[in-house]
């Protein structure tokens, strides 16, 4: 479906090069997050670990959390899992974003 003219619905403005990679920059932190909030998912609702797929996603959400997913002390695994996971999520969505939106202003 197209919007506005083009595929994505966004103006011309936003086909130039620093916009360009701004969006790459959104993009990589949504798909970062993504990864993140998709291994809180699994955890919590307790999928198998010896499936490949989950592997993969819990592998690459522990390189991604690696600084804050052992940060907090929760006596429950769950909550050491969404609280350290969470704020690596939260974070890369927050800087991702602003260094994106830093980037189309420039």
């Amino acid at each position: 479906m197209r919007f506005g003219g083009n595929l994505f619905g966004m103006s011309p403005r936003y086909r130039n090069g620093a916009n360009q990679a701004g969006t790459v920059i959104a993009i990589v932190a949504d798909v970062m997050a993504l990864i993140l909030g998709l291994w809180i998912l699994m955890y919590l609702l307790d999928a198998n670990r010896a499936n490949d797929f989950v592997q993969f996603i819990h592998n690459a959400a522990l390189w991604l959390a690696g600084w804050s997913h052992d940060l907090f002390t929760f006596d429950d695994a769950w909550a050491r899992v969404v609280a350290g996971y969470g704020l690596a999520a939260v974070v890369y969505l927050f800087v991702g974003h602003a260094i994106a939106n830093r980037v189309h202003r420039h």
